[in-house]
């Protein structure tokens, strides 16, 4: 391996560290709600497992209520990855109804409790 191709890749290892860098500085995270804070945690505490709609549901409403990654700066997913194009799609559509922060945020939290209902709750 030549110093030229070892200088490169570590260029490339510091444009890559950078970009994540910016990203953090320039989109900061969003504050969440008492909320939503709480139906985080209580996601896990329920009886029975979720329906996969509503799994990438819940997915989309987290990852467009928390801002981490925005949406426009988010890794795409692999050719192959199945799962990672779903939960995209999933937070595609959420995008494009145009539902704020704030929003998918008071949404998940209703989608929280119905679901705590649905398949009961014990923490």
């Amino acid at each position: 391996m030549t110093h030229a191709h070892v200088l490169s890749e570590l260029t490339y290892d510091l444009i890559d560290a950078l970009d994540w860098w910016w990203a953090k500085e320039t989109y900061p995270r969003q504050s969440k709600s008492l909320a939503f804070q709480h139906a985080v945690d209580d996601i896990h505490y329920l009886q029975a497992r979720p329906t996969d709609e509503e799994m990438l549901e819940l997915y989309a409403l987290y990852k467009q209520g928390t801002q981490d990654p925005p949406f426009a700066v988010a890794v795409r997913p692999g050719a192959l990855d199945i799962l990672g194009k779903a939960k995209l799609g999933a937070w595609q559509k959420i995008v494009d109804e145009g539902v704020t922060p704030e929003q998918a945020q008071e949404t998940y939290a209703v989608l929280v409790d119905s679901l705590k209902v649905k398949y009961g709750f014990a923490r």
